[in-house]
């Protein structure tokens, strides 16, 4: 036992973890695109998409076959988040795309409906993947669906 008899507040609760991972594995069924979500309590960058770019790459998100990764990094306490998406797929959706998903994501901060924006934007991304990677015979998993957590 440690020197405090309680434990770290966790960032989600154990239901919010298991509709967001099943959004992602939901979003990616339908596409050969990767959809990751890191969540961390503060973003210790000015600006979260430094952060988001950072992640992005320890991850090995850059290295899918179709460069068709899209980080979606959240820093709870700050209220700060950034889509990162790789070039195969920003290169078809655009800047709009991404103002369209962070404005969803506003919105739904806005109101303390922070999961269900997570989970919507999850599935627009997807639907978006599904668009333009749609998911083909031998098309593999090749990221984890798990959430990751930072500090």
């Amino acid at each position: 036992m440690g020197l405090f008899p309680f434990g770290k507040k966790e960032l989600l609760q154990e239901p919010e973890k298991e509709r967001l991972v099943q959004a992602i594995r939901t979003a990616e069924r339908l596409t050969s695109g990767e959809i990751r979500l890191f969540v961390e309590s503060r973003c210790s960058y000015v600006d979260p998409m430094d952060r988001a770019q950072e992640i992005f790459l320890s991850l090995g998100m850059e290295k899918t076959k179709q460069h068709n990764g899209v980080l979606l990094y959240v820093a709870l306490k700050d209220r700060q988040f950034a889509i990162l998406g790789d070039k195969g797929i920003h290169d078809k959706v655009g800047d709009h795309f991404w103002q369209k998903e962070a404005h969803l994501l506003k919105v739904h901060f806005s109101q303390q409906r922070v999961v269900e924006g997570m989970e919507e934007c999850i599935k627009e991304i997807g639907e978006s993947l599904h668009t333009h990677f749609p998911y083909a015979s031998g098309d593999e998993n090749e990221l984890p669906d798990d959430i990751i957590f930072g500090r």
